[in-house]
C-alpha cells in the first residue's frame, strides 16, 4: 500500500517515515489514502542540456584527421610531379658513395644513357600504371625479353584485355613474352608479342 506526501504530493511506500523528496514527517500508523490528481510519479534526476563539449570534441578530432591525410596526399602529388615524365626511376643506393666501387657506377650510367633501357623502363612503368588505373594492382618485373607481372588478380576477366591494350607499347620496346604470376609465384599464363 502506498501513501502521498501531504507537502509534495508524491506517492511514498508504507514504511518510511519521512518522504524521500521533500524530507517531510509522514503519518505513522492511519492509513493515509489521499489520491492526487497529478501523476505522482517523479524523478530525482535533474533535466540536463545537450553535451555541446563532446561535439566540439568530435569535430575537432573530425577536422585533425582530415588535415593530416591531405596533408600526406597533397606530399605525394608533389613528389609525384617532381618525377621526370618520361625517364627510368632510378633506386637510391643504400650504400655510402665511398663504397661503392667505380666500375659499377660506370655501368649504371651506361645503362641509363641506353635508349633500349629507357623503353622497357617506360613500358613497365606504363604497364603497371595501367594496372593500378583498373584495380589490378600488380608488380613488373623485367627479365631480359621477358616481363612478369606479379598480381592476385591474373585470375580477373579485364587483365587479359588490359595487357593486349599495352601490347604495342611492350612490343616496341623489345619484349616478346609476357608472364602473369600469382602471389604464389605459380604461372596464370603466358602470352608471346
Amino acid at each position: 500500500m502506498s501513501m502521498v506526501c501531504r507537502a509534495c504530493g508524491v506517492a511514498v511506500v508504507s514504511g518510511y517515515v519521512r518522504c524521500p523528496r521533500c524530507h517531510a514527517e509522514l503519518p505513522s500508523g492511519a492509513v493515509y489514502a489521499k489520491r492526487s490528481t497529478v501523476d505522482p510519479g517523479g524523478t530525482a534526476l535533474v533535466p540536463t542540456r545537450f553535451p555541446m563539449s563532446a561535439v566540439v570534441v568530435a569535430l575537432g578530432v573530425a577536422a585533425a584527421i582530415i588535415l593530416v591525410f591531405g596533408v600526406r596526399t597533397g606530399t605525394r602529388r608533389t613528389e609525384a610531379a617532381r618525377l621526370p615524365a618520361s625517364g627510368p626511376i632510378e633506386a637510391a643506393d643504400p650504400a655510402p658513395p665511398h663504397a661503392t666501387p667505380p666500375a659499377v657506377v660506370s655501368a649504371s650510367a651506361s645503362e641509363a644513357s641506353d635508349p633500349s633501357a629507357q623503353e622497357l623502363a617506360v613500358a613497365a612503368l606504363d604497364l603497371e600504371g595501367t594496372l593500378r588505373r583498373q584495380r589490378l594492382w600488380g608488380r613488373v618485373e623485367i627479365t631480359g625479353p621477358r616481363i612478369d607481372v606479379r598480381s592476385g588478380s591474373c585470375g580477373d576477366p579485364a587483365m587479359r584485355p588490359t595487357i593486349e591494350g599495352r601490347k604495342p607499347l611492350l612490343r616496341h620496346a623489345g619484349l616478346t613474352k609476357l608472364r602473369c604470376l600469382a602471389q604464389s609465384g605459380a604461372v596464370v599464363f603466358e602470352r608471346d608479342f
